[in-house]
């Protein structure tokens, strides 16, 4: 034992000193580098300077500022590292402390979260108990909403339902004597007069031919022209002649589809929200006399939208088959004229659209003017004395005779179909525009009737072609075919003789003025 403490102690004694001496040396070593070695070099420098000539100076002086500058830099990365071992240390504790913190979040979590299942579970077995006993309560409410859905179904079109009630029963024929039965020029006679002396209103005879004659091409009439020039009056007095006053539709700016016009089908309530104009179409298939629906200024809105439904019933040739959809199936209740939710349009209809062109309306599309007859009224008549005259009893079908005997007795002359076809061909190679079989129908149809109201073949040719071919060269860029539009201008004098195509050639005119 006695051995071991000697050991013990004199070990202990040795690894001190040791210690001491270790840390002594480092003291020492410091003194050296930073006192003695530079006392030494300085001392070495006198001895070897007093054989330096003046490049040795210089030298002298690099030197020192390149060794000046290395202890600087080992010392500037010495602090460097020692600061990013202290920045490591700091972060490494802190983010110690922030685990620790996130830890004791998530069990504080865990708690609350068992303690929200509690709460939840006893109000999910309240509210459990609550619906078990207003399960009676519900069933008697569902019943009672089944009985008024199919009470809303028998009564879904309420305000057509009251015109079947007002015509129940009525006898509306129109019974046409012998003395009725007038031919289209009396037609257009007896309407400038009536219009004159009844109404006041002034049109020229040429204007109520362009009217029957675009009735009889089209069951859509587009009249365009100048504010003021009587686009409006021209259908209300037809309209008065025929003994049956026009319904106004009113176009708005907002106008996007179909709803707008015609109303829609609620799904909610099974209703058919109706409009005043969808009740008008519908009672006119009551009537026999001629009825005209005036879409006033009809370019406040995109036609092609609103409208776009009757635009197609004039692509079927069949007119039993003009139907429009309005609700889904069908119902017991539902007015007399729908069958399975379809509206049957009646034949007596024509659409009469009026037009502004101004920078305040939509250009209407091609696709309603291919569909439409197009007249020009951009001049009001001058007032004259007419003799009285009494408004027509005459019937849609006779009108509609009066029509088709016209295409029978003044068909258009071979001499002008050649034309006509002739000029299909030029403009199909000049302007890649043709007429179509459609057009060419519709040509023959407005000629035809033009002629039995008593005006001359070739006015009636320059009409359509104005109105309703040369029409279709405004979506084009013009600015580049100044060239082929005069061309064109000399091809119809040469082909249909010189003045008598005068509203086609100014119409040219115009457009070769455009930009």
């Amino acid at each position: 034992m006695t051995a071991f403490a000697s050991f013990f102690v004199e070990f202990l004694w040795t690894l001190i000193k040791n210690i001491g001496n270790f840390f002594a040396s480092i003291g020492i070593a410091i003194y050296d580098f930073f006192v003695r070695d530079v006392r030494e070099y300085f001392e070495i420098l006198g001895d070897h300077s007093g054989s330096f000539d003046a490049f040795s100076w210089i030298l002298l002086i690099l030197v020192a500022v390149v060794n000046t500058v290395f202890v600087v830099f080992l010392i500037y990365r010495l602090a460097q590292l020692i600061r990013r071992y202290i920045i490591y240390r700091a972060k490494n504790v802190r983010k110690d402390k922030i685990l620790e913190e996130v830890a004791k979040l998530q069990l504080k979590a865990e708690e609350l979260s068992k303690e929200k299942g509690k709460i939840f579970s006893e109000k999910l077995k309240k509210e459990v108990e609550a619906l078990l006993n207003m399960e009676e309560s519900a069933k008697t409410a569902t019943e009672a909403m089944s009985e008024k859905k199919k009470t809303d179904d028998s009564i879904r079109f309420m305000s057509l339902l009251e015109v079947d009630s007002v015509y129940e029963g009525m006898q509306d024929s129109i019974q046409m004597a012998e003395a009725d039965l007038i031919s289209l020029r009396e037609i257009v006679d007896n309407a400038v007069a009536y219009s004159a002396s009844q109404l006041k209103l002034y049109y020229e005879v040429d204007t109520i031919r362009q009217f029957l004659a675009a009735l009889a091409t089209s069951k859509i009439v587009i009249i365009e022209g100048i504010t003021g020039a009587g686009k409006t009056s021209l259908p209300r007095a037809m309209g008065s002649y025929f003994k049956q006053e026009p319904t106004i539709v009113s176009v708005l700016p907002d106008w996007r589809d179909r709803s707008d016009f015609l109303g829609y089908y609620d799904e909610f309530n099974r209703k058919f929200v109706e409009t005043v104009y969808l009740k008008d179409i519908y009672e006119a298939g009551y009537r026999q006399e001629p009825d005209f629906v005036v879409l006033d200024e009809m370019n406040l809105a995109r036609a092609e939208y609103y409208f776009s439904d009757f635009l197609a019933l004039t692509d079927i040739p069949d007119t039993s088959e003009w139907k429009i959809d309005l609700a889904p199936a069908m119902s017991t209740n539902d007015p007399k004229n729908i069958a399975y939710g379809k509206l049957q349009v009646s034949t007596n209809i024509w659409f009469v659209g009026t037009a502004n062109t101004d920078d305040t309306t939509f250009s209407i599309s091609d696709d309603v003017y291919e569909r439409a007859m197009t007249i020009q009224l951009n001049e009001k008549a001058e007032r004259f004395k007419a003799d009285p005259a009494e408004p027509a009893n005459c019937t849609a079908d006779y009108l509609q005779t009066l029509f088709d005997r016209a295409q029978a007795d003044f068909p258009v002359s071979p001499d002008n179909m050649r034309r006509i076809e002739d000029l299909d061909t030029f403009m199909g190679q000049r302007f890649a525009v043709k007429f179509g079989t459609r057009l060419m129908k519709q040509l023959t149809q407005f000629v035809s009737v033009y002629r039995a109201c008593g005006g001359k073949e070739s006015d009636g040719i320059d009409i359509f072609v104005c109105n309703k071919v040369l029409r279709k060269l405004v979506p084009l860029n013009l600015q580049f075919l100044i060239r082929e539009l005069n061309d064109l201008i000399v091809w119809i004098n040469r082909v249909f003789g010189g003045k008598k195509m005068p509203r086609s050639v100014e119409f040219l005119e115009v457009l070769q003025n455009v930009n």
